[in-house]
């Protein structure tokens, strides 16, 4: 990796240069050991410490680096600028300074060409990326490990204080994480035990809605030999709509021994318990929101949501040679989700009263243990850089879905003060029960031809067996996903790459898998993507620009000759336009700016209801944009605004009905009366927006109204 040093040496004394005011922290020791080659990209990751401007005492996220390693685009430790794909990282210090605490709200806000459209009552994290949405098309990651969703869900993590941060790959991620991912993946990555300083971190919180919390942060070297991270956070809200009450805690651990100058072993814990409140939507009226009823909760009085997840990790990393690198991590992961509500609610005009449908009580009981190993190896085959990663990825998840289906029942209540009433008496039954195996072989290679030209590529091979207790069955899935790429320098600030790649992708939900499923085999996609990175203003500023055009087969669709019959013959395309900017105009001004032009479509697609061909699908917007700016505009003080935009978009397959394209926009304002104090004022939604981010044909999810925080930061 000795070229790629020198491309990152060269832009990181241009940085240094900016002016005396402002100047890019150094990497951490490990990263630059492993510039220079004498540590595993894995060991640099660890402790790797995003770039920051400071200005004066006062420091703003950089926002866009292509620069920094990560694990996102390949497990070759490569920056987004070696990578031939689509690779961004969010670092800590860019969500926390633009009051981001939810960790969906961080990577829509943030990530190019992301929309949100999940569900904030039911745990949903749903997004949409590169014209595809759901969790089967974008896949969802903590800490590299794989997160599958029960019946659609995925609750963890939600909290952004223990993130050091977020790496998002946009396109076919299958080659890298396995089955799915058609759209993108999303890695969610810790805090990590600190061997070389220590940080001691507390932040108080106070806000509209009763909004109040309280965390605390803590990592560092015990002795020679040891090293701790521990982070937690506690925050609780009274809500802005009725009865909608929420309250959150956190925790990240962790202890990292360095048992050998050759061997280190990290033992760490992560858990969660969340109540996120239980709203599920507000009815339309003639297809639109009644601002009257935008604080109304239709919502049973004895609501339920909560969700547990806890996950233990165990991380090796042994350096048997100068060349070799092998690292292993075994981890048990649950999950225990708990609904009781009524999701359903329809204005009827004859009538003037709204009726509740489908009274909902489900738990979800998932339990998943694994073990990912992998070996890195650089060699200098013909006197060209050479690394190779290749491994395993095991793991079984059991998981058991109980519910009171065929949820029954219905009540009307008053449209403009609904009554709450009871959930009432329910009987639960088992209605899924499966354990899932899965194994996987992978195997990454990047090659350094010359000064200009480098190759990389990898193959994966996936296999999974389904077996559910009633009705009884097994299923056996496997796919073989790759990708080849290209990635050329004309001059050293400069990228341009090129590359082809394969992807599968589950029907349906795999740990939900019907007995009507059984027989269908995965969906398969191909990505054809070109792009450019580079940096300009002499190392103040970064950019990319990407085309691509992602094909999806085997859609489950209607036989044409017999609509009785159903196979995978559909197809869905995307293709589309993403490109992203975050320069310093001034030592004390910067512009962070990103979007995408996306052109999603069903190429042949016929259900039950009819042929949907030519349609756009649901959820599937085709603009999205963000764009942030910060100004430190006086010693001591710094503002920030930004706005997040997401087009139109469609509710059905058939495309009969709409939810608009809505701008929310958000600013701040820092105050640091010491070096190591700050007061932090934050404002979601400056202009009181009205917009739903999800939502069907009778009823959306509107996202919160105008609100304010005022958080105290101290480090010590």
């Amino acid at each position: 990796m000795r070229h790629q040093s020198a491309f990152r040496s060269t832009r990181h004394r241009a940085r240094d240069n900016i002016s005396a005011h402002a100047h890019i922290r150094n990497r951490s020791a490990a990263l630059l050991a492993l510039l220079i080659g004498t540590a595993s990209p894995a060991a640099a990751q660890d402790d790797l410490v995003l770039d920051t401007i400071t200005v004066e005492g006062l420091s703003f996220g950089a926002g866009l680096d292509i620069q920094t390693p990560s694990t996102a685009g390949s497990r070759l430790g490569l920056s987004s600028f070696d990578t031939p794909a689509s690779v961004q990282v969010i670092g800590a210090q860019t969500i926390r300074q633009r009051g981001q605490r939810d960790v969906n709200q961080a990577i829509a806000q943030n990530g190019t060409g992301i929309s949100f459209h999940g569900s904030p009552g039911n745990g949903g994290t749903s997004f949409s990326m590169r014209g595809f949405n759901g969790h089967a098309s974008v896949t969802r990651l903590y800490d590299g490990t794989r997160l599958y969703p029960g019946s659609g869900t995925i609750t963890f993590p939600f909290d952004s204080w223990s993130v050091e941060r977020i790496e998002i790959l946009s396109g076919p991620a299958s080659v890298l994480y396995g089955e799915g991912g058609v759209g993108g993946a999303i890695n969610i990555i810790p805090k990590r035990p600190l061997t070389d300083r220590s940080r001691n971190e507390i932040r108080a919180t106070v806000g509209t809605d009763g909004q109040r919390g309280l965390a605390f942060g803590s990592a560092g070297p015990i002795n020679e030999v040891l090293a701790y991270s521990f982070d937690v956070n506690g925050a609780a809200a009274d809500g802005w709509l009725d009865r909608n009450d929420t309250s959150s805690l956190s925790l990240s651990a962790a202890l990292r021994w360095q048992a050998t100058e050759d061997l280190a072993l990290t033992l760490s814990h992560d858990y969660g318990d969340n109540r996120p409140g239980s709203y599920f939507g507000t009815p339309l009226v003639d297809g639109r929101i009644d601002e009257r009823v935008r604080d109304r909760n239709y919502n049973v009085g004895d609501d339920l949501v909560r969700f547990k997840d806890a996950y233990t990790q165990l991380r090796a990393e042994w350096t048997p040679a100068d060349n070799v690198t092998i690292r292993s991590n075994s981890y048990y992961l649950t999950s225990d989700r708990n609904w009781r509500n009524v999701e359903d609610y329809l204005y009827r005009p004859e009538t003037g009263d709204v009726l509740r449908q489908f009274y909902i009580a489900i738990n979800h009981d998932l339990e998943q243990v694994g073990n990912r190993t992998d070996a890195t190896i650089q060699t200098t085959p013909g006197g060209m850089e050479n690394t190779t990663t290749i491994g395993f990825d095991v793991n079984r998840i059991k998981f058991r879905n109980t519910n009171n289906s065929p949820y029954a029942g219905e009540s009307e209540v008053d449209f403009l003060n609904p009554q709450p009433g009871s959930f009432g008496p329910h009987d639960m039954a088992t209605t899924a029960d499966t354990t899932t195996d899965q194994y996987a072989l992978f195997i990454d290679n990047r090659l350094q031809i010359n000064d200009q030209w480098a190759l990389v590529g990898g193959l994966r091979y996936d296999n999974l067996r389904v077996s559910r207790v009633d009705p009884a069955f097994v299923h056996r899935l496997d796919s073989t996903s790759w990708r080849l790429g290209a990635v050329y320098n004309p001059v050293p600030d400069v990228a341009i790459y090129a590359q082809y790649s394969r992807a599968a992708e589950p029907i349906g939900n795999v740990l939900s898998l019907s007995e009507s499923q059984a027989d269908l085999k995965l969906t398969k996609a191909r990505q054809q993507e070109v792009g450019i990175k580079f940096g300009f203003l002499d190392g103040r500023g970064d950019a990319t620009l990407a085309a691509y055009r992602i094909v999806k087969n085997d859609l489950q669709a209607r036989d044409p000759d017999d609509p009785n019959i159903t196979l995978q013959i559909g197809q869905q395309s995307a293709k589309g336009v993403e490109a992203a900017v975050g320069f310093d105009i001034t030592p004390t001004l910067r512009i962070d700016v990103n979007g995408a032009l996306i052109s999603p479509r069903y190429d042949d697609y016929l259900q039950s209801a009819g042929d949907y061909s030519g349609n756009r699908p649901p959820n599937t917007p085709r603009r999205v944009a963000n764009i942030w700016g910060s100004w430190a505009f006086a010693e001591g003080w710094v503002a920030r605004a930004g706005a997040h935009y997401v087009g139109e978009v469609f509710t059905n397959d058939a495309n009969t009905t709409t939810r608009p394209s809505y701008t929310v926009v958000n600013a701040g304002l820092q105050w640091k009366p010491r070096e190591n104090m700050s007061l932090d004022l934050n404002i979601h939604n400056l202009t009181d927006r009205l917009y739903a981010t999800s939502g069907g044909s009778t009823q959306w999810l509107l996202a919160p109204p105008r609100s304010a925080s005022l958080d105290f930061h101290v480090t010590f």
